[in-house]
């Protein structure tokens, strides 16, 4: 029975020991997320809506970005991220005929169920301005028109570039030709002077050797 009682203790002291060392040994941290990562996640989420037509004040700069960058989906969404909770912020351009208090309540719905099921945190608070009504037709028109303008702007751009290229090249093969001349110039001064700096050693020697004649 001792011999019992002393294993229990035994052992007792060997749990104890496993759980210090465990508790000693145990990994500290802390997961943080960007505002990028949540903006993503909403952006994304957003895409599902029907009846939004884009994000951010006003078509037009929305749809720069878009065309600048069709893969980021976080311009014009805004948040604060605390270490729990997620408060969001945009504006938005709403397709006419479509009703804007069901858009809202299913952006809420999709948002948190988002941001909840892939970080853990909860969607405390979501702002949401119309800045303009489009049938789709005119969203349509207007993107098309924007994309020309970029292109336009690009090709510009492009030319610009091009044009000031060819003057530099141009440039470099004028100063080339010109310090090819001035070496040239310079190579027959010096060839000049050798030449005459010869004929000169060539009479002094000359006159060298008929002053030993004389």
């Amino acid at each position: 029975m001792a011999t019992n009682n002393g294993k229990t203790t035994k052992d007792t002291q060997n749990t104890t020991s496993t759980a210090v060392n465990a508790s000693s040994s145990a990994v500290t941290g802390e997961l943080t997320f960007d505002d990028k990562v949540i903006q993503k996640i909403i952006g994304i989420s957003l895409a599902k809506i029907d009846g939004l037509l884009s994000v951010d004040g006003g078509f037009f700069s929305n749809l720069a970005g878009k065309v600048y960058d069709n893969k980021d989906v976080t311009t014009g969404i805004n948040t604060e991220v605390g270490k729990t909770q997620v408060a969001v912020d945009m504006e938005i351009v709403v397709e006419y005929g479509k009703d804007i208090n069901d858009i809202y309540d299913e952006m809420k719905k999709l948002i948190k169920e988002q941001v909840k099921t892939m970080t853990g945190l909860d969607l405390v608070e979501l702002n949401v301005k119309v800045v303009d009504i489009q049938d789709r037709e005119e969203f349509k028109a207007n993107q098309e028109t924007l994309t020309d303008k970029v292109v336009s702007g690009t090709k510009q751009a492009t030319d610009a570039v091009s044009d000031a290229a060819s003057s530099a090249t141009e440039s470099v093969k004028d100063a080339a030709g010109k310090a090819g001349d001035k070496t040239k110039e310079v190579a027959d001064k010096a060839g000049d002077k050798t030449k005459e700096a010869a004929d000169k050693a060539e009479d002094a020697v000359s006159e060298a050797t008929e002053s030993r004649v004389d």
